[in-house]
């Protein structure tokens, strides 16, 4: 027997006796251990293979990216850190150095028997609050003051199994006092209660090796970058990459983040989008049918099983119960109608609005585009006009040519990318010739040009961006920004600056980091993402949100700058134009508004620690409420309009945020036009 399967059985046998001395004083485990099969492990060995091959990172399988693997496991199984001890993590120790050795061999042993062990607290954590569900209203003592840690990033391992039910009976505590807030009466939360936490415990029972393994093979392939994961069978066949609930659901783009599931992004004119009530960074709990229906609980389950729930037929509604980003100490429910997130919405559309600036009146341009789209099988077929973002923004081009615009305002705020072609070809429209990107391999880097001499539109531009401005808009706006082509206007943007493939891999598929991309610059757009000239209040969480907010992001790096030819530097203009634009900002009620809100709820967001003292709880819920309702209705009252009753009452169809900033960003473009004109700027 090797050295490593001696190592192997000695803390197998140390697991099940941890496990028997733990569960023997309660009751006789239920679940059956799972081990692993021939076939996965004959997986595992092509995974890991591929992964050292091709993944962009070039990183191999050795004593340091095992601890990375163990410790990434150990995360995604428990995030709370409310199961597994730090006694449990010691008898594991040995492990995080050779875990490379037993994934290189196809040996999934160590993994199977560390999901066993959970496995087995997870059941007993179930039967211990379900006992204690049934009688909750005796049993817990909500004038207690004692607290909860959320911090989980922070929180250490409880120190071995004494610890873990006082903790459990928080925890229990805190899902009681969330339900009471949200007005559910006793009797409700006592089914509420038994039917989340007996479904959860039957859900145990219903685990297969295959979920086993696919949890282990995305620890593996997530520790090569946050991008690269494996989708067993059932995965790849149910749903597409992106999770992307675009046709009859909600629109919006789901991930893991371990037992929940985070919204990424929201999918631009969607139902999700115009509904206002949910945002990158909220955690979806819970799901219900139609406006009245039982929500289910969906903490702990697979993604495409929550997928499911929340697709349906055009026209219905879907209930999310959520714990929202901006206010991560209660849940929210909240219902969307589900509706195809039409075509014509998502094309690029324009406006042209009027501003007076310094006792001079521009006239403006501003094309929205929500995402760089291509028919590419029309484009395939040869067909002259097929459907593209370049193409619909040639057309209002043009439109604009013939109204006289003096300035013009690309907006792709929120706009998550799409096709590099588009993102190329429509750079071009501003420039005359040259690279628009660069492309790295493992091997080598390449660059996409615009070699059409022709530019369409010669004035003043400026780019709007925010923090779900990803991809492509990041391609567009990099390349104008190093060009010098036009100002960058907005927020740090989301930060992706990596390319992905999709690869088969026997039974299912693997999605690989296989490129990055680089502005002509040299710079990276990977985690810093563009960051813009001049700056408006961050109204995404940079914590929750973007590239940076996943664990593991490729860092920020850069290459050789290519040659290309800029204009003339806008480094001059940059700060009289910042300067006017605070000046504005100082005396702008709107502004003031946007940057109180985001100080409230970075107060909330920020808290480490949970009361379970129920009357302390509805005070700050009740302070926080009267605090946001004030908010509102003085900002209302600025622009004269009646104040709210209730938050309840705030108009879903109006996009207030987004308005202020672009009233903002027209003021910007206005006096970009005249200090332009005054120093001769052109862009020709």
């Amino acid at each position: 027997m090797t050295q490593i399967n001696k190592l192997y059985h000695r803390l197998r046998a140390v697991v099940l006796v941890a496990a028997f001395l733990y569960f023997a004083p309660v009751c006789h485990a239920q679940i059956a251990e799972l081990t692993f099969q021939d076939e996965q492990s004959q997986q595992c060995i092509a995974i890991v293979n591929a992964l050292e091959r091709d993944n962009i990172t070039g990183k191999k399988l050795d004593g340091n990216m095992s601890v990375l693997v163990f410790d990434r496991y150990i995360k995604s199984l428990d995030p709370g850190r409310h199961l597994l001890t730090q006694t449990d993590l010691n008898d594991f120790q040995p492990l995080k150095q050779l875990m490379y050795k037993y994934l290189k061999t196809g040996n999934l042993g160590p993994a199977f028997e560390i999901f066993n062990l959970y496995q087995s607290r997870s059941e007993q954590r179930f039967e211990y609050i379900l006992k204690l569900a049934r009688s909750w209203q005796t049993q817990l003592d909500f004038a207690k003051n004692e607290t909860l840690v959320i911090d989980y990033e922070h929180k250490p391992f409880i120190p071995d199994i004494s610890g873990l039910e006082p903790l459990w009976k928080k925890e229990l505590k805190n899902h009681i006092i969330n339900l009471k807030i949200n007005k559910t009466s006793d009797e409700e939360i006592s089914e509420t209660l038994e039917k989340i936490y007996s479904n959860r415990l039957a859900q145990l029972s219903q685990t297969q090796s295959r979920d086993v393994f696919h949890i282990f093979m995305n620890a593996v392939t997530m520790s090569f970058d946050p991008h690269s994961q494996y989708f067993a069978p059932r995965v790849s066949e149910d749903f597409d990459i992106h999770m992307k609930l675009s046709l009859e659901g909600i629109g919006a783009v789901l991930q893991n983040e371990y037992e929940y599931t985070k919204v990424v992004r929201l999918i631009p004119k969607g139902p999700a989008d115009k509904s206002q009530k949910l945002a990158p960074g909220d955690k979806i709990i819970g799901v219900g049918q139609g406006e009245e229906g039982e929500i289910k609980d969906t903490i702990g389950q697979r993604i495409d099983d929550v997928v499911k729930l929340i697709r349906g037929p055009k026209g219905t509604f879907v209930r999310l119960r959520i714990i929202p980003a901006r206010k991560s100490s209660v849940t929210a429910t909240i219902s969307i109608k589900r509706d195809e997130v039409k075509l014509e919405e998502q094309s690029a559309q324009k406006k042209v609005v009027d501003v007076t600036s310094k006792g001079r009146t521009y006239k403006l341009g501003i094309i929205e585009i929500p995402n760089f789209y291509i028919d590419f099988d029309a484009f395939h077929r040869g067909e002259p006009d097929y459907k593209s973002t370049t193409g619909d923004v040639i057309k209002l081009l043009e439109q604009l040519k013939t109204e006289n615009i003096d300035g013009l305002i690309v907006d792709l705020r929120d706009n998550g990318g799409g096709a590099l072609k588009e993102a190329n070809d429509l750079t071009g429209l501003f420039l005359k010739y040259g690279p628009t990107v660069q492309v790295k391999t493992k091997f080598r880097v390449s660059r996409i040009y615009d070699e059409d001499p022709k530019i369409l539109y010669t004035g003043p531009l400026v780019v709007l961006i925010n923090r779900m401005s990803a991809s492509a808009s990041e391609i567009f706006a990099g390349a104008i920004k190093d060009y010098h082509r036009g100002l960058i206007v907005g927020t740090q943007s989301f930060g992706k600056g990596t390319v992905q493939e999709l690869k088969p891999l026997g039974d299912g598929r693997l999605k690989m980091t296989s490129a990055k991309f680089y502005r002509i610059s040299g710079k990276s757009t990977q985690h810093k993402g563009v960051e813009p000239d001049i700056w408006f209040p961050q109204i995404y969480r940079t914590k929750d949100t973007g590239e940076s907010a996943l664990e593991g992001a490729l860092l920020w790096d850069h290459i050789d700058a290519t040659r290309y030819s800029a204009y003339r530097s806008l480094q001059p203009m940059i700060k009289p134009l910042d300067d006017a634009y605070k000046k504005r900002a100082e005396k702008s009620f709107g502004i003031k508004y946007l940057t109180q809100r985001i100080q409230l709820a970075e107060s909330l967001s920020e808290q480490k620690t949970l009361s379970l003292n129920l009357t302390e709880r509805l005070k700050t819920d009740t302070a926080f409420n009267k605090e946001e309702l004030a908010l509102e209705n003085n900002y209302r009252k600025q622009k004269g309009e009646k104040p709210l009753t209730t938050l309840d009452d705030i108009d879903p169809e109006k996009e207030e945020i987004k308005e202020i900033l672009t009233e903002q960003a027209k003021y910007i473009a206005a006096d970009f036009i005249t200090l332009s004109h005054k120093t001769g700027y052109k862009w020709q």
